[in-house]
């Protein structure tokens, strides 16, 4: 099962596991569950709640007073010796272990020696075993997230009043695409934190999926938007060749020559882009103008943007995120009666394809003084012979 969540009011214990109940964790599971972990003095309460006109399930865990902290070596010990499956031991482990060695870190102290206060309390124990469970028992075995809202100002805490986010938070969060927002308070607590460092596998816009189910987990507050988390369940529409984000980037431009756009297009495709073009346009006033497109990964956007800038000198590019789908491929060397050729090979049986590099073409067709087409045509063929003829079309 593929999930994906929209941090967009960020990530707490509470919410992730208010989602999992509204996409479809039985309830009664999770206490059934739940009491496999030698933790007792507390009730776990599920109810409906509504947060800025938006329904969500809110659970809540209702500690009796006198719940001591723990450090980090008891709360192993804990889940370790717990009667609980090994799944959903070792996703717990896997996030109490990240916050710990956060938390070690920011505020330099031995990691085994962490005192959990707030995230080392009934509640945050039951809320991240309880996640364990619940992304078991759902089948998730993979989950992406939008970027993470955190919010801003300051918090409360057993260390005194901290800046939002919390040091343990940005520990955990780093290398992960992050943001403010406009509303203060803690939007992501290190609890949320290190169950997305757990659980989440990628940061995206949610790719192309057919929903099953979904929830929204609600927090306590009350805020101007909806204080909720949503999680979408069910599978991404990958196709043969499988889903890869893009950046598509676009300039309008009407002050270069022909030449100049033909070099940059060359540039930008020796620097990494994944393909590039121009289309004329008619621009304002009349004026004819050309649409200079590249695409681009991610992690190359930026740099290829300042690139077009660079050698165009256009005021602006814009950038469109999407996806593109890509049928495997592959390169193979065949020998022919006309030479030696490289072909580009897709497919399999009745639906293989096969296709001669162009830049062999034209060369065979200078030395041979053979038609470009007949040349083509001729390589096509043999190319494709002789890989069936190899067995499983070449493979």
């Amino acid at each position: 099962m593929f999930g994906f969540l929209d941090c967009f009011s960020g990530v707490s214990g509470d919410k992730f596991l208010g989602a999992l109940v509204g996409a479809g964790l039985d309830p009664d599971v999770l206490r059934r569950e739940l009491s496999l972990l030698d933790v007792s003095g507390y009730t776990l309460e599920v109810s409906e709640a509504r947060k800025a006109g938006m329904a969500g399930v809110k659970v809540d865990v209702l500690v009796e007073e006198g719940q001591r902290s723990r450090d980090w070596r008891a709360i192993r010990e804990l889940i370790i010796s717990s009667r609980l499956s090994e799944g959903v031991k070792q996703r717990s482990l896997d996030a109490f272990g990240r916050l710990a060695i956060a938390e070690a870190a920011a505020h330099d102290v031995e990691v085994d020696a962490v005192h959990f206060h707030e995230v080392g309390a009934v509640d945050s124990i039951v809320d991240i075993v309880g996640t364990a469970i619940g992304m078991t028992e759902l089948g998730v075995t993979e989950l992406w997230a939008t970027p993470v809202r955190l919010g801003h100002g300051m918090v409360r805490t057993s260390h005194g009043m901290l800046p939002i986010p919390a040091p343990a938070t940005s520990e955990l969060l780093r290398g992960v695409p992050v943001y403010a927002g406009e509303l203060e308070g803690e939007m992501t607590t290190p609890t949320g934190a290190a169950l997305l460092r757990a659980f989440v596998t990628r940061y995206s816009a949610m790719p192309p999926m057919t929903i099953s189910s979904e929830g929204w987990g609600a927090g306590t507050w009350d805020l101007p938007i909806p204080n909720l988390l949503r999680l979408s369940l069910g599978e991404p529409e990958m196709g043969g060749g499988g889903l890869t984000e893009i950046a598509v980037l676009q300039s309008s431009i009407d002050h270069v020559t022909a030449e100049l756009l033909a070099a940059t297009l060359d540039i930008a495709l020796a620097e990494g882009a994944l393909d590039a073009w121009a289309d004329p346009i008619s621009m304002k006033k009349g004026r004819v103008g050309t649409e200079v497109t590249v695409l681009a990964r991610i992690a190359d956007a930026a740099r290829l943007t300042d690139l077009l800038m660079l050698h165009t000198g256009t005021l602006g590019v814009r950038r469109t995120i999407t996806w593109r789908q890509v049928d495997v491929r592959r390169v193979e060397t065949i020998s022919t009666t006309l030479g030696t050729v490289r072909v580009k090979v897709q497919g399999a049986g009745a639906s293989l394809r096969v296709r001669p590099e162009n830049d062999d073409v034209v060369a065979i067709a200078r030395s041979t003084g053979l038609p470009l087409d007949r040349v083509a045509r001729t390589l096509t063929e043999q190319a494709e012979t002789v890989l069936r003829a190899r067995g499983s079309d070449g493979l």
